[in-house]
């Protein structure tokens, strides 16, 4: 067995709480929270906090929530409360423009990380290359990553490095992925990458998140995203406090002050969320189904409309394959097994 001294021991922490948790408040985060959880976790030593809608850049919109607060006013917001951390945006190509990521760079932001599905990388070729002309740090990640084989995602990750990404790795958007799933994937990605850093973000349908996002680190993974008190999509992200407390147990450095970290957490969990994220029973069957935790809430919208049950429409969308982005499926989902019910 392999140690962690064999290993490499520095791990970069990426804190999407501002992003991620977008999704379990409809996109409503106001500047002063922002401005509050951004400035304690730059206190803490978070080396990256990521910041905007929870679909990214250009996101905002009637189809799949609006926002709070603009891309501009979020940007600079959180840019003022970050005077040593450096902050990060994500962006999906056709939510997000080059134009958004310009002015994401004008507003200081000093890392994109631009997403795609996990069979289609393609899409981030051209917004890598252009992130290398505004002399940002470009990251590239292939979103719901369950539905490709290690092989693909190997693959398709060569190619995002191959552009110019600085940093390629996998999202577990739907929570589905046990321990040995992620080691399959980020050890056949670290091998296919070289030298090029492994991302890995989970989410905790399954109650996995922080295993899983241990065994990415053993694997070769070396940016392990986080979310404060676990705030995100569904049944919620890895737990950023828990992920940086065991990841330093297991003799990995993170470079972050566990005890300022807490207080975050503490700011985190009194000013941002209603409630902490928790495995229920609906997140836990998205998971099992493989369908993306940010359509927690219009799922059950969309079954208490029709009159259906939330776990028979998750199983039905994940034996569609739905994907973020195809909202509009969700309803006409919930019609087709109202119909057969009353047939």
């Amino acid at each position: 067995m392999t140690t962690a001294a064999a290993r490499p021991t520095q791990v970069l922490i990426y804190d999407p709480t501002l992003r991620d948790g977008h999704h379990a408040v409809r996109h409503q985060l106001d500047a002063a929270q922002l401005r509050a959880y951004a400035a304690a976790a730059d206190a803490a030593g978070v080396p990256v906090v990521e910041v905007g809608h929870g679909n990214g850049l250009g996101a905002s919109s009637l189809q799949i929530g609006r926002a709070r607060l603009s891309d501009d006013e979020m940007l600079s917001v959180v840019r003022e409360a970050l005077p040593h951390s450096r902050m990060a945006v994500f962006m999906v190509p056709g939510w997000g423009t080059s134009d958004d990521l310009r002015n994401a760079a004008a507003h200081g932001a000093d890392i994109a990380r631009i997403g795609a599905h996990c069979t289609e990388a393609d899409v981030t070729e051209r917004h890598l290359g252009e992130l290398r002309e505004m002399g940002m740090q470009a990251q590239a990640v292939l979103l719901m990553s369950h539905m490709a084989s290690p092989g693909r995602l190997a693959e398709q990750c060569a190619q995002m490095a191959g552009w110019g990404a600085e940093a390629v790795g996998i999202m577990d958007s739907a929570g589905h992925y046990l321990p040995a799933d992620v080691t399959e994937r980020i050890r056949a990605i670290a091998a296919a990458v070289g030298d090029v850093p492994v991302i890995f973000h989970g989410h905790n349908n399954l109650g996995l998140a922080v295993a899983n996002s241990v065994a990415a680190t053993a694997a070769g993974a070396t940016v392990i995203d986080g979310c404060a008190r676990g705030f995100g999509a569904g049944a919620g992200n890895t737990q950023l406090e828990v992920l940086v407390a065991v990841l330093e147990r297991l003799g990995y450095e993170t470079g972050i002050r566990l005890k300022a970290l807490l207080r975050a957490a503490d700011i985190a969990h009194e000013q941002l969320m209603p409630a902490p994220p928790v495995v229920d029973s609906v997140s836990l069957v998205s998971g099992l189904a493989g369908v993306f935790s940010g359509f927690k809430k219009p799922v059950l919208a969309a079954a208490e409309h029709e009159g259906v049950d939330p776990v028979d429409l998750f199983f039905a969308l994940g034996q569609r394959g739905v994907v973020a982005g195809q909202e509009d499926l969700i309803t006409e989902t919930a019609l087709q097994l109202k119909t057969r019910a009353g047939s």
